[in-house]
Order: C-alpha cells, then structure tokens, then sequence
C-alpha cells in the first residue's frame, strides 16, 4: 500500500513540473515582449541657434545636420529656436539649451553666467562688415558721423558689438543704433534708405539673394576673431559631448556631406578652447557696449 502512494505521488509531482513547464512556454510564445523587452530611448538634447537668419533657414540648415549629428553618435538632438536674438541670448544666460550655437561674446556671457564650453569652432576666422548702399556716396566711416546705423541686435559680436566699439573707440564715430533683430532685417535697413549703414558678418550677406548682394557696398572689415563655436552646458556628460564634438569634425572628412556644415557655416570644423579663442576677447572693451 506504502509503495503504491508513493508511486502515486512521484507521478502526480512528474505531471505538476511538466504543467509548469507548459505553462512557462505558453507564457513565454503568447507575450514576446517579455522575453525581448525594448532597449531604453536615447536621452534627448536641445540645441539652441543664434538666429541670424529668419527660423525657417535655421530649421532648413540645422534639422539635416542634427539628424545626421544623432544617427551618428546614437545622442538624440532636438533643434531649439529663438524668434530673435535678444530671446536666444535670455534662453542661454538662464542654461536653457544643452547645446548652443552663438557668437564668440556670447560664449564669453554664457561662460560667465552657465558655464558653457565650447567644443567646436570653424578654422576660419569671423570678420564683421559695415555695409552701405552700393549707390551711396559714404566712403569712409567719418562720414557716418551722427547717421543711424542698423544691427541685428546689441550682442550680436561680429555684426554689432565689435563694429560699434571700433566706430567709437578707434573712429570717433557718434551715431544712433538701430536694433532690426536679425542680420536680414539690417541689410533691408540699408537698402529701403532708414539707415545710412548696417552691420552683418560675410557669411549672412553672402548668403542674401542676388538682389540684395548687388545693391550693397562693404564700407569697412574688422579684424578676425574666432568664430561662433557650438557649446555645451556643464550639465551635459563629457561622453556625450565629446561624441558630439568628433561628429561635427568628422562630417568634414566626407565630401558627400560635406554641405551640411557649409551651411551652418562651419565648412572646417575644429576643436575650441575658451582660454584659447574666447578669453582673450575679454580684455577688448567691447564690455562698455553689451547691452
């Protein structure tokens, strides 16, 4: 009788582990997202850009690089869009964007209030232009004396900061500022005759139809400087950013993709240092100018 409920017994346990087991595997074929469960989304970054040019040109620019940028190093790169230049500035003094695409005073403000870092800059140095009209008779920067003068915005480095500390330091040029928010609007100041002469950089006037770029005169260069860098907030990991940073570089050793950067423009893309490029612009007394 013993060895009969023991029998009984080992095939009622043989039959509750093959039922388990059964029941495992229905389990398992019935719920494969179990068995394979998604690996997590990248972490997603914002890159904030200088709008130098009205917001459609900055997303046609910069979506195609970011994407590239992303598909590249697995970082997920969102593009962030300032309606003019004084909002972009208020958004990076607060440490808005992760990334940030601005000109060489504005990593200068931005180091001092966020800490940003810059990462990577084009080899060729940036040069602010004064531009008046191709017909107008101004062929030297005194006769701009008590004229308006029009700018894309106070901060803006190449196109306004530099032009105006050199009109009044090394010039002695007195005139009234006028701030059109972007380097496009300033052009058009000049050409619809409600400024004498506007500030931009090459890169922004070259970039202006045929119709603009013939109307106009560049009266006056400044010396060069280095150029808008991309930076990184401090919160950003030192991974990620140097992923980052190898991309963009590595974006200029492809001939086919060449165009993404020519665009921005940063067609040689290096490595910054802010002692290096941006410290030194410090001791100019553009600070008086800063608004």
């Amino acid at each position: 009788m013993s060895d009969r409920l023991a029998l009984t017994r080992r095939r009622a346990g043989t039959l509750g582990a093959w039922s388990g087991l059964a029941l495992a595997w229905a389990l398992l074929v019935s719920t494969p997202a179990l068995a394979q469960a998604p690996a997590p989304a990248p972490a997603a970054y914002t890159v904030a850009v200088v709008p130098q040019f009205p917001a459609a040109e900055v997303h046609r620019v910069w979506t195609p690089l970011l994407e590239r940028v992303s598909r590249d190093t697995g970082v997920a790169l969102t593009l962030k869009v300032a309606k003019d230049i004084p909002g972009f500035e208020a958004d990076v003094w607060a440490g808005g964007p992760d990334f940030a695409y601005m000109n060489p005073y504005h990593q200068v403000l931005a180091r001092r209030a966020q800490g940003y870092v810059p990462l990577v800059r084009d080899a060729t140095l940036l040069t602010g232009i004064l531009v008046v009209r191709k017909d107008s008779p101004v062929t030297t920067v005194q006769a701009l004396q008590g004229q308006t003068l029009a700018f894309p915005a106070p901060n803006a480095f190449g196109a306004s900061l530099w032009i105006r500390a050199h009109l009044t330091e090394q010039d002695k040029v007195a005139f009234t500022p006028f701030y059109a928010r972007t380097h496009t609007n300033a052009y058009r100041q000049v050409l619809t005759g409600k400024a004498a002469a506007a500030g931009g950089v090459r890169a922004t006037l070259d970039k202006e139809p045929p119709e603009v770029r013939d109307t106009l005169r560049v009266l006056f260069q400044t010396p060069g400087a280095a150029p808008h860098p991309l930076s990184a907030h401090p919160r950003v990991p030192v991974a990620v950013r140097d992923a980052v940073a190898r991309a963009f570089i590595r974006l200029a050793q492809d001939p086919a993709l060449q165009p993404l950067l020519d665009d921005i423009p940063m067609g040689r893309p290096v490595a910054a240092d802010h002692a290096r490029d941006y410290q030194p612009l410090e001791r100019l007394r553009v600070d008086r100018f800063v608004e």
